[in-house]
């Protein structure tokens, strides 16, 4: 799909994510009505506004603007929180822009890459749902500085502040991603209907399966290595300081471990298998994702499969998370609510990995597949020229020099012929 085809579905969907998080967010206050709390009950309710108050232009009731004691000067104290106020209008302004602009260039690769036809279309769907979450993540990150500035002691232990702010309005994201995907697809799709056909890559199996156990490998290294509990403390404890910058370990939580996980110490070891086959489902979905990504892209590029790769990453997350909740049978007598507030964990640790497994699969496919796929091509390319040589001679009677000249196009353009076979009429 060309990118003038690929435009329209992506800026649908970026609007589409920017409009529904802006809805959401402007619907936080209603949940303090007497009439939303007997609908969802106390509780739910309070879970919801805490997820939408991300979003909102209103600051929630506990956000505290400033010191507000007047420097003598003539600033009064309502002067001072306006300032703080239109800061925090700022930091919502650039979130949601950044929703917007971070949204699209990753539709719009998909959609060029893995335009939904021709068997794509469930893939398509996934992936750009998994991108939508990461451009919201990278959103609340891209503001998070201006939102800390707006409370008046963003120079207080700033790096935690910036681990607090990025972990929140996620939920919210999760579903605005889903719909607007389906935007994405839908409106792709349409688009791509007379583009023509669209052209799937032969990748030799053991090529694939190298390449996707390569790019597992590095998620696992998250996963299995950096997320088990004692690794994990060690990070978090490990730099230390003074200053703005001190205390990242929250911070390196986020950005490097994709869960938290010990022995099964003091555990049943059945339950604790059982939560362990959460992360199995999360590398079972990368691996699978990355062994097949390949013949799915009508262009295995670098960038591509880089981005595949995140969103692979996520949707592994996303299965694991929603195995959680299914098995979970503590969290029952507390509500969806209860059970849904770690939708969307590890999405930094899934986009920092993720970029690294779709880099290391697609050098990996490069220096196993690509003498292989000269070689089929070349192979297929000969064989296609005796064919084209035969029916030169029988089949075209009077038309035998332009049969000659077939065959010589075809013996100079050599793999090309392999991709493109014309047809003799």
């Amino acid at each position: 799909m060309t990118y003038r085809r690929a435009a329209l579905p992506a800026v649908v969907g970026g609007v589409l994510v920017t409009a529904l998080l802006w809805w959401a967010g402007a619907s936080a206050h209603v949940l303090h009505l007497p009439g939303a709390i007997d609908t969802f009950g106390a509780q739910a309710a309070a879970d919801l506004e805490r997820w939408l108050a991300p979003w909102s232009y209103d600051p929630p009731a506990s956000f505290q603007f400033g010191s507000g004691v007047s420097d003598g000067a003539g600033e009064t104290a309502g002067s001072d929180a306006d300032q703080y106020l239109a800061l925090y209008h700022t930091a919502m302004q650039i979130r949601f822009g950044a929703v917007f602009a971070l949204f699209v260039p990753g539709a719009l690769l998909l959609a060029r890459r893995l335009p939904p036809v021709h068997g794509r279309m469930p893939a398509a769907l996934l992936a750009v749902w998994a991108w939508g979450l990461v451009a919201g993540t990278l959103a609340v990150t891209v503001s998070a500085p201006w939102l800390i500035a707006s409370r008046g002691h963003g120079s207080y232990r700033f790096l935690p502040q910036l681990a607090s702010v990025i972990s929140t309005g996620r939920q919210a994201v999760v579903v605005a991603a889903l719909v607007a995907a389906v935007g994405t697809v839908l409106t792709a799709r349409l688009t791509a209907k007379d583009a023509g056909p669209l052209p799937r890559r032969h990748v030799p199996a053991g090529a694939a399966r190298l390449a996707a156990s390569a790019g597992t490998a590095v998620v696992a290294l998250s996963l299995v290595i950096l997320s088990y509990q004692s690794v994990a403390a060690g990070i978090q404890t490990a730099f230390t300081g003074s200053g703005l910058f001190a205390e990242p370990g929250d911070l390196l939580r986020q950005w490097l471990l994709l869960g938290a996980w010990t022995g099964p110490a003091g555990t049943p070891l059945g339950d604790w298998l059982l939560y362990r086959a959460a992360d199995v489902l999360l590398l079972a979905v990368v691996w699978w994702a990355l062994r097949w990504l390949p013949g799915l892209l009508t262009r295995v590029t670098v960038p591509a499969l880089a981005v595949c790769a995140v969103c692979a990453t996520v949707l592994g997350l996303l299965a694991g998370q929603l195995l959680r909740m299914a098995t979970d049978g503590t969290g029952l007598r507390w509500g969806l609510t209860y059970l849904s507030a770690g939708l969307g964990d590890g999405v930094p640790a899934a986009l920092t990995f993720g970029l690294a497994a779709g880099v290391t699969a697609a050098v990996t496919l490069r220096l196993t597949g690509g003498r292989a796929e000269s070689d089929d091509a070349e192979d297929a390319g000969s064989g296609d020229r005796g064919g084209r040589d035969g029916d030169g001679g029988g089949g075209r009677g009077g038309d035998g020099p332009d049969a000659s000249t077939d065959a010589h196009a075809d013996a100079s353009t050599g793999a090309d012929a392999a991709v493109q076979k014309p047809s003799a009429p």
